[in-house]
């Protein structure tokens, strides 16, 4: 396994990170979903995939308790990370955002059910305009002074509040963020206008989400699916369409032509990209993340890279992951 630091911290992780969104809930032909997230979890472990995500927000605790439940006796081994931001529960309006109650309340909640003393990094799952980011920020800091965390980061954030947040933590003299989970996958490249600079110039860990675009990425979508697929009911945001489907054709060409499967592909460029740390994988098997697992550390050729380049562009993108509440009039997302 290859390990990475984790941005400026010097925090060991391994390349391919753990996502654990589905525990608890996703059916399959394997088993109970806890008791195949259970083995999925194990397998991470006997691979050294030692860096695990998770939210509050997963299934409302679901992922959290199964995670807790897979750490146990093997806590000491894993750099483990959670967020908080999402909507844990419908009749209180206290309980979602960045206000200072809701993170240190949502923080001793994960604790509980994560059966951890400790969380290595304490993520802000997205921004939220509306609330000072110098309350959310020492809220944090205040979590890692009691050794309730060891670390904070964000999620989806736009450049210009990355920015925003590491000056102001700065000039307070108190911790900040030390890594940036976005959306980043061969359908959407914007970060790379903007944030990844911003985080390669400041040294901030970058893991992220999606990297297979919510599976087209693996091509299981090339073919005409119908309205009433798992995926199409999973798609509130129209990113399947007929752009990203030209654009995965494409790659797929390429993989074929370098003698990879298309999921391969997808996670090899993503893993290899400058400034990233780790991608987060999913997975419903053992062997799919073994596979994810291995695919992250293929180095891909230069001529590779440039094919890719030419079917979309860096900076670009044909699907619409990068959308968050990016400033005072913005549209929050999923």
């Amino acid at each position: 396994m290859e390990y990475r630091s984790l941005g400026r911290t010097g925090v060991q992780v391994s390349v391919a990170c753990l996502g654990t969104m589905t525990f608890g809930w996703e059916p399959d032909d394997w088993g109970s979903p806890e008791d195949v997230a259970l083995r999925v979890a194990a397998k991470a472990l006997d691979l050294g995939i030692n860096f695990w995500d998770t939210a509050d927000v997963y299934g409302r605790g679901t992922s959290e308790t199964i995670v807790g439940k897979a750490l146990r006796g093997k806590r000491d081994r894993i750099v483990l990370a959670t967020k908080c931001h999402g909507t844990m529960a419908d009749d209180d309006p206290n309980a979602s955002g960045n206000s200072r109650r809701h993170i240190i309340e949502a923080c001793e909640a994960s604790l509980r059910r994560l059966g951890t003393d400790w969380i290595d990094l304490y993520q802000i799952h997205r921004p939220q305009p509306s609330i000072p980011i110098d309350e959310t920020l020492r809220a944090l800091d205040d979590l890692i002074r009691q050794g309730k965390v060891r670390y904070a980061g964000a999620s989806t954030y736009g450049a210009w509040q990355l920015c925003e947040a590491h000056y102001v933590a700065k000039t307070l003299g108190i911790n900040g963020f030390v890594c940036e989970q976005p959306p980043y996958n061969l359908l959407d490249r914007r970060i790379e206008r903007e944030l990844l600079p911003f985080c390669r110039t400041y040294d901030y860990g970058v893991i992220p989400w999606s990297p297979l675009a919510g599976g087209q990425l693996s091509g299981k979508y090339l073919d005409d699916k119908p309205a009433d697929s798992r995926y199409g009911k999973s798609d509130p945001m129209g990113r399947i369409t007929s752009e990203t489907t030209t654009v995965v054709k494409g790659l797929k060409a390429i993989a074929d032509g370098a003698g990879l499967t298309l999921t391969q592909l997808s996670l090899a460029w993503i893993a290899g990209q400058p400034g990233i740390t780790s991608p987060i994988i999913g997975a419903r098997s053992e062997a799919q993340l073994e596979e994810s697992t291995s695919a992250c550390q293929i180095k891909l050729e230069d001529r590779v890279r440039e094919q890719i380049d030419a079917v979309i562009a860096p900076g670009t993108n044909v699907a619409n992951y990068y959308t968050a509440p990016f400033g005072p009039n913005a549209r929050p997302n999923a």
